[in-house]
């Protein structure tokens, strides 16, 4: 052997040994392996993020599908939350190199797995299956709805959400909440402290307005380690429009039906000394017959009728429009209840009595407007009171933008 040949062979020698004692490459296989075109490891080529098998990832925690040296050829992400499979929207970018979902939060409570198809640099097919939990909260939040989902309403209706825990985190909350019209119209928030969030249009809506409310409250941090529960849609529609004037010093009530007066009914007000507010009140609660004592709204024991007919909430501090049968003396002439509207009707009720009749054409979200009283104007978050309150003000009480 020549001087030349040794030194090329001692060479050659230099070079293998540097493939098998080198460092790894990129896709995990050692220099002798490429060298030999052996297939890497799948989890060395298909990198998954959230690694396989972690708990408690966090909602932020990013979902990534990536292959470094090679390309994916597919890619399927499942998440099984409340024991139903839901398949995780993406797409692959990177000219085949990288996965990512459409939504870049995670849902809480939830398994995912993820199956990918892939093949390497040198064109090997390769599978990987791997799987991770999120986060599970010790507490939740949820929104108390109104009106009813499929309900027809009347024009004064406020879209109304009650929390059952005081949110901190305002502005997320009030994104994950959508309230549209059709026909268009524009509907902003207002937030009444940090358990209340209400909706309106400026003017009341025109009828025969279908309202969608979509809410995506779930997994949305409503306060500290608390969040949301509910992902759903529900609509409701606007029948025709009913306005009725109370003028408490008139003692008389005008009913009017997209804006045509239908009848002025006579009606018994608050007292001097109980007078009923001033303003635009809504109906929220219609109930056949009710109990009234007078010591659930804090009048002491003045009062406690068990069967007051035709009884129609107008405030949450217990102001009613309602039939009234034991003081028929007073309808038309005097005012005598404890802040509430009377209208003559019998005991247990006649749809033949003025109380009956305007029971019977109202619907919950008709609005009734009372002026001439010697109380105050009603506050916006008494009952659904917010249309007193000028639209600039309403808007500025919203928490985005």
């Amino acid at each position: 052997m020549t001087y030349g040949q040794r030194r090329a062979g001692a060479a050659l020698v230099v070079v293998v040994a540097g493939l098998v004692a080198g460092c790894t490459a990129g896709d995990g296989r050692s220099g002798m392996d490429r060298l030999l075109g052996k297939p890497a490891a799948a989890e060395d080529v298909i990198r998954v993020t959230p690694d396989d098998g972690v708990k408690g990832v966090g909602a932020d925690g990013k979902l990534r599908v990536r292959v470094p040296f090679g390309r994916l050829e597919s890619v399927r992400v499942a998440r099984v939350q409340d024991a139903q499979e839901t398949l995780v929207p993406g797409k692959i970018v990177d000219g085949g190199g990288s996965w990512r979902p459409d939504d870049d939060r995670l849902a809480l409570a939830a398994r995912y797995t993820v199956d990918v198809v892939a093949r390497d640099e040198s064109g090997n097919r390769l599978a990987r299956h791997s799987t991770f939990t999120t986060f599970v909260p010790d507490e939740r939040f949820i929104g108390y709805v109104a009106p009813e989902n499929r309900s027809t309403v009347g024009t004064g209706m406020i879209v109304s959400l009650e929390f059952n825990r005081e949110i901190v985190n305002r502005a997320d909350v009030e994104r994950a909440v959508e309230v549209t019209a059709n026909p268009p119209v524009e509907v902003r928030p207002h937030w009444f402290g940090g358990e209340r969030l209400d909706f309106r249009p400026e003017q009341y809506w025109k009828p025969g307005t279908e309202v969608t409310v979509t809410l995506r409250l779930r997994d949305v941090e409503g306060a500290p380690g608390v969040y949301g529960l509910q992902s759903k849609t529900f609509s409701f529609t606007v029948g025709r429009s009913q306005v009725s004037l109370v003028d408490a010093a008139d003692h008389t009530m005008e009913v009017r039906r997209d804006g045509r007066l239908l009848a002025t009914v006579p009606i018994t007000a608050g007292s001097p000394r109980t007078p009923t507010y001033n303003g635009k009140m809504v109906v929220t609660e219609m109930l056949d017959v009710t109990r009234m004592n007078s010591r659930t709204v804090g009048f002491g024991g003045e009062y406690d009728i068990p069967d007051v007919p035709h009884a129609m909430r107008l405030t949450d501090s217990g102001t009613f429009l309602h039939g009234n049968y034991w003081a028929p003396y007073a309808v038309g002439r005097v005012n005598v209840s404890h802040g509430c509207v009377g209208l003559r009707d019998v005991k247990g009720g006649s749809s033949q009595s003025p109380a009956g009749w305007f029971f019977d054409r109202s619907l919950i979200g008709d609005v009734v407007e009372v002026v001439n009283s010697r109380d105050k104007v009603v506050a916006a978050d008494n009952g659904l009171g917010g249309w007193n309150m000028a639209w600039k003000e309403w808007v500025a009480g919203g928490a985005v933008g």
